[in-house]
């Protein structure tokens, strides 16, 4: 079977690339990487969807969604977490002396103790600012104006997020147009944690398995219970409407198969 050059998964479109394919097409644009919980988000926020319509890149950010489209005969050739892409995008950069990146999320002081060693890795100032926003900052507008006028003034060509879904897309779409100067625009989640050191990634082998939101519940039981055990849940179902929409009549047909093989016995 040949791999389609965008996958549907529910109500949205994502780019099927490997990794290396997507690093080097990548010279502008903004880079959303759906996982379940996105994807869940889309069925209901119209203005995350609206935003997600906007992305020039779509990325499959979760073993589940490549083995739902496995499953819907439209396979996905690999999933690109923002925690994979990003350390492989700053690598694949460390000599490009025009790739500059502003990082912006997590806690007081961590984004820049990921540009510290980000830095000491690439061995040059590739992250050229890094700021950690105060809770809440997408309603402040003076906030968000102050941090673009940073982001503006530090030469950065590349702007990392990571605030969390579906504030950091809402926010790129939001204020892209006030930051002339970056050409790519970077959704990462919890990437600016793991790049400091400051929360442990799953073992390679719980991510190859599609367990990794396993590790993630454990470590951080009380903030993750709801979006895993609850709002993520009727993914598996939507899966199987998706599956069979279109095939009521092949459901009718291997039904009535099996009362025909009952009845002969």
């Amino acid at each position: 079977m040949t791999s389609a050059d965008k996958v549907k998964i529910l109500n949205i479109s994502i780019d099927n690339l490997t990794l290396s394919e997507l690093l080097e097409r990548l010279e502008k644009g903004i880079v959303f990487t759906p996982n379940v919980d996105h994807l869940m988000k889309l069925q209901k926020d119209q203005e995350f969807m609206e935003c997600y319509n906007l992305a020039d890149y779509r990325v499959c950010d979760s073993k589940i969604v490549e083995y739902a489209s496995k499953f819907l005969g439209t396979p996905l050739k690999e999933k690109i977490s923002g925690s994979d892409f990003f350390p492989a995008f700053y690598n694949y950069h460390k000599h490009n002396e025009k790739i500059k990146i502003f990082l912006l999320g997590a806690a007081e002081g961590v984004a820049q103790k990921a540009q510290h060693i980000i830095n000491e890795k690439v061995g040059r100032e590739i992250i050229v600012g890094a700021h950690s926003p105060s809770f809440g900052f997408e309603n402040n507008e003076q906030e968000c104006l102050e941090i673009i006028d940073k982001i503006n003034q530090s030469g950065a060509t590349v702007l990392a997020v990571g605030v969390g879904a579906p504030k950091q897309e809402k926010w790129i779409i939001r204020y892209k147009d006030k930051m002339p100067n970056i050409l790519i625009f970077l959704a990462i989640g919890a990437t600016i944690e793991f790049e400091a050191g400051c929360k442990p990634r799953s073992p390679k082998w719980m991510s190859n398995l599609g367990i990794e939101w396993l590790h993630r519940l454990i470590s951080e039981p009380q903030r993750l219970w709801k979006r895993y055990l609850v709002d993520d849940l009727p993914f598996l179902w939507l899966i199987l409407k998706e599956k069979f929409k279109s095939k009521p009549q092949l459901i009718l047909g291997k039904l009535g198969n099996i009362e025909t093989m009952r009845a002969s016995k």
